[in-house]
């Protein structure tokens, strides 16, 4: 586990914002103070699929929107890319089941947050068993930022892990906009994780003030 409390994580996955330099047609660091200043709570970043940087380019791509996050006091995650994570000292790490082992990655990252992405019970318990600190359950909606995503399994399994009294953060991902948040939230997800409603949006600050009213039942 990290030395983050169970409460303090639930409050950081509430608008968790993952973002690459392929998902906007904007530069990325513009998009991330954007949605810093809209009032993310965490920040994932996640540089896969066509086109994405490699080697020195996304290192430094990296770096300058982990200073960004450290400006806003917002925690700074890496996806999969565990080396990428210890070289920046990152807050933390996500990964998926077909990523690195995940007892493998919380003995090489300590005590820094550790997600798991997962999609049936015996996931979600196999990541506890591990000491993961949070579970990223989707795709909730269809998506098309995913090209591998699995079947959309709406908010079921997020009512099963609520059912069975288990304690750990949930955060919802996949299809999610201001419009569908909420059912998100109602149905257990301590948060929403986002990507192109963000990354895509024409003002991502006000996409992300938009979406943070609706996640905290404002809206």
């Amino acid at each position: 586990m990290s030395t983050y409390t169970i409460e303090r994580i639930k409050e950081l996955l509430k608008v968790y914002f993952i973002m690459g330099s392929n998902n906007s047609n904007l530069a990325p660091e513009y998009v991330l103070e954007k949605a810093l200043k809209g009032g993310i709570s965490v920040f994932q970043f996640r540089e896969k699929g066509t086109g994405a940087l490699e080697g020195e380019a996304k290192f430094q791509l990296a770096k300058r929107m982990q200073e960004l996050c450290k400006q806003y006091d917002v925690p700074f995650l890496v996806n999969d890319d565990i080396e990428l994570a210890i070289a920046l000292d990152a807050d933390g790490v996500h990964i998926g089941q077909e990523d690195e082992n995940a007892k493998k990655v919380r003995n090489l990252i300590g005590n820094k947050l550790l997600g798991v992405s997962a999609h049936s019970i015996e996931e979600v318990n196999a990541a506890i068993e591990v000491g993961a600190d949070y579970i990223g359950i989707g795709p909730i909606y269809p998506t098309s930022t995913k090209k591998d995503a699995k079947a959309v399994q709406g908010t079921t399994l997020i009512q099963k892990i609520k059912e069975q009294n288990l304690l750990i953060p949930i955060v919802g991902i996949g299809g999610i906009n201001s419009d569908n948040a909420f059912p998100v939230i109602q149905a257990g997800a301590d948060g929403v994780a986002i990507i192109s409603e963000i990354s895509m949006a024409e003002n991502p600050y006000e996409q992300t003030k938009r979406l943070k009213k609706v996640v905290l039942g404002q809206a």
